[in-house]
């Protein structure tokens, strides 16, 4: 199909400083994937450590899109950052989960749970208020 037909729409936002949300929007594939690498490119040249990567709007992925999810997850993990995928639909989720992709980069339901796993990483700085007594 031709790309027209098919746009690719990212929207990032920065729930925290170190945090970028991209909420992906179509089909996520080799005509496609490119717009995401640059969006990715761009959080990390502004610090960003930890990218949030909302796929609920992608109802189709190929090795394209999964390329670009694993060597944004290569580039961060020695930072140390993170990379967490969002919501992925049925078929988005069945790659993940026959290629093992989604053995290394968490899944989870929505963007609250997604930060939650980001703080519990090691190295991140206690919020005010989360000290335990």
């Amino acid at each position: 199909m031709p790309i027209a037909q098919n746009p690719l729409s990212v929207e990032v936002t920065v729930p925290r400083k170190d945090v970028a949300l991209l909420t992906v929007e179509g089909y996520l594939d080799v005509d496609t994937a490119t717009e995401l690498q640059a969006h990715l490119a761009n959080q990390l040249h502004h610090g960003r450590r930890h990218f949030l990567l909302d796929l609920s709007g992608v109802p189709f992925m190929d090795s394209s899109g999964m390329n670009i999810i694993l060597r944004v997850y290569q580039e961060v993990r020695d930072k140390p950052g993170s990379v967490h995928i969002i919501g992925p639909t049925p078929a988005v989720r069945r790659i993940l989960d026959l290629t093992g992709v989604s053995i290394t980069v968490p899944v989870s339901e929505d963007v609250d749970e997604a930060l939650a796993l980001v703080d519990k990483e090691p190295g991140q700085p206690e919020e005010p208020g989360d000290q335990q007594a």
